[in-house]
């Protein structure tokens, strides 16, 4: 036979079985979509067989607290942290985060020590700040900016779904269902991440936790005002009496409104918060990438004595410029 023939026939054979395997994985994966009811993480996580109080325990990996008796600054920026891993739905406890980038870091500057020495380079304190900054920067640095986008996406998303989650609790107080059966209507018909979050409420709620301090912690979990707003307008309700689906209603509308203010904030201020995300993120990673390409040109330097200082002098204007544009693009609605 004519090898053309031969190629052709093979051809047409592989074009057949990969068309066929395609068929089937699409197939397979619509047959999973349509026999799947549960439209959030912890509904899926039931139906698999968990029990409840397994399944609020593995939903709340990160446990708040771990940082109240922390002073000052630090204090501060565990706690940022601490709401930033729980934003970000990250599967893992703070405590391991912070283990885990520590250890990268020190891997990571080892690894540089390890290789100067190798090629001959003299260990002196230049090269050993360059191997301490450069770890940090790859098992602290980066994997914070990949965490913060992370939680910044998911709490945009809860935002997004609080006013609907609103309506939604408000359709059942007025149609006669208690407050804790609302609340369990938001388990069933939202999405993640609100539909998980109120879920854990329900299961708080379930093992003896008081109304109002399971939806704070929720509040304090995520740091929403529009969350804490719904806090509040409970408590008081409860203290005072009222209609609480009007509440809510008006609560929801007045939401929606600060919602479309804060998005004509948000386009005014787009040019400054896009520089102050440029000017954040490129200086490491040029700083990363240049280290990757071309390590000898910061190992060449290191080795003058005036490396120290100046590198020391960089970072420092570095941090000063992040905070000052934190501060000037830190609107407040």
């Amino acid at each position: 036979m004519d090898p053309t023939m031969i190629r052709l026939l093979v051809l047409v054979v592989i074009f057949a079985a990969v068309f066929l395997i395609s068929e089937q994985l699409i197939s397979l994966i619509r047959q999973r979509r349509q026999g799947a009811t549960a439209i959030n993480k912890r509904l899926k996580m039931i139906e698999g067989g968990m029990d409840r109080e397994h399944v609020t325990s593995r939903l709340r990996k990160s446990q708040q607290g771990t940082f109240d008796g922390w002073p000052g600054i630090l204090g501060r920026m565990g706690r940022a942290l601490e709401r930033a891993v729980i934003a970000s739905g990250v599967a893992m406890p703070t405590q391991q985060i912070m283990i885990a980038m520590a250890a990268a870091s020190g891997i990571a500057g080892a690894l540089v020590i390890i290789g100067a020495a190798v090629v001959g380079y003299a260990l002196n304190l230049g090269v050993i700040q360059l191997a301490l900054v450069l770890g940090i920067c790859v098992g602290t640095a980066v994997p914070l900016m990949i965490l913060s986008r992370m939680a910044n996406a998911r709490r945009k998303r809860m935002q997004e779904q609080f006013p609907v989650a609103l309506d939604i609790f408000v359709r059942g107080l007025r149609s006669g269902h208690p407050i804790s059966s609302a609340l369990d209507l938001l388990t069933k018909e939202m999405e993640d991440p609100i539909g998980s979050e109120f879920g854990m409420v329900v299961d708080e709620i379930s093992y003896g936790v008081d109304l109002r301090d399971a939806l704070q912690t929720l509040a304090d979990r995520w740091g929403i005002e529009d969350i804490q707003m719904f806090v509040v307008s409970l408590s008081v309700q409860n203290e005072t009496g009222g209609n609480l689906a009007e509440i809510l209603s008006n609560l929801s509308t007045v939401i929606r409104e600060r919602a479309s203010m804060y998005m004509k904030v948000r386009a005014l201020s787009s040019e400054g918060r896009m520089t102050g995300v440029v000017l954040t993120a490129l200086p490491v990673l040029t700083f990363l990438g240049l280290f990757v390409f071309s390590p000898r040109f910061y190992l060449d330097v290191a080795q003058d004595p005036v490396f120290m200082p100046g590198f020391i002098g960089l970072i420092i204007l570095y941090f000063v410029g992040y905070f000052t544009i934190q501060r000037m693009v830190d609107l407040k609605v």
